[in-house]
């Protein structure tokens, strides 16, 4: 049975933790490269207030190399099989777009498969299918390795919703549940700054897909260009901002890399909404 479905349907938001299992990704590279590091963190995360933890083995910041599928495996399931060991009631979510890593992952433990590529590879949303996770489906131009060299957009935000819109309408047409779909605009993925900007500005237009958004904009290089270039482990401030301007435009799961300080903001932002619901339900009777 799933941890995560009761979840979506509370109104509190959720935090995913990131651990990236990578030598190469942008912020936290080879730092959780075993399993003992790799579950030392997570468990801090969890600690923290995590409630799902997110694996990746395969890097997908800008000019990143492919992983082949067999050295993704190696890298993540051990990890997965340590965390849902170790804390058998926190989400496991995989970070990948290829459908044998989906399906060693779920094995290991994994019930949620986050893919920057919205099951487009091939046999992906079959496989997502037949294994009934949930899945969180992201919008990306291009590829990682090129992707942010010249992105382009006539209307970003319409863009990036016709585009979920369509990915949606293909798993379901699979089987895959719709109550088992997430949605991510893909801050960073193959947009320049004001496209991302404008993207988080107008976030509340993507509710009408009808489906939880998830959002990635922890430390990102959009934040880095707002504060002048400041480098990656300088943008915490700028992402506590820009996860409490999501949430204010109705973001669901909030992926980031720093859990205590995310958790902190979200819960002033959560006393506020219930302070609202209570003087509205006063108001209604």
């Amino acid at each position: 049975m799933s941890k995560l479905l009761p979840l979506l349907n509370k109104p509190e938001p959720l935090l995913m933790g990131i651990l990236n299992t990578t030598p190469d990704s942008f912020s936290d590279g080879g730092r959780y490269t075993s399993v003992d590091a790799a579950l030392a963190q997570a468990e801090r995360m969890i600690a923290e207030g995590a409630a799902i933890i997110d694996v990746g083995g395969e890097s997908t910041r800008p000019g990143a190399q492919p992983v082949s599928e067999p050295d993704e495996i190696e890298r993540v399931v051990p990890v997965i099989e340590a965390i849902h060991q170790a804390f058998p009631d926190t989400v496991i979510s995989i970070d990948t777009s290829k459908p044998a890593v989906m399906r060693a992952a779920v094995e290991a433990g994994a019930e949620l498969v986050n893919d920057v590529n919205a099951l487009r590879a091939d046999g992906a949303v079959e496989t997502c299918a037949r294994l009934g996770v949930v899945v969180c489906l992201m919008h990306m131009q291009g590829e990682p390795r090129t992707m942010q060299q010249h992105p382009v957009y006539a209307d970003v935000v319409a863009e990036v919703a016709d585009f979920l819109a369509q990915r949606k309408q293909v798993c379901i047409e699979q089987g895959i549940d719709q109550a088992r779909i997430l949605l991510d605009p893909g801050f960073g993925f193959g947009k320049s700054l004001t496209h991302n900007l404008q993207l988080l500005k107008h976030l509340t237009e993507l509710h009408s897909l009808q489906q939880p958004l998830l959002v990635g904009i922890s430390r990102k290089s959009m934040l880095g260009a707002v504060l002048d270039g400041a480098p990656v482990d300088e943008r915490l401030y700028a992402s506590v901002a820009a996860l409490v301007l999501a949430w204010e435009r109705g973001a669901k799961i909030f992926r980031v890399h720093d859990v205590a300080a995310s958790r902190d903001a979200l819960n002033v932002c959560e006393a506020m909404r219930q302070v609202e619901e209570l003087a509205n339900n006063r108001h209604n009777n």
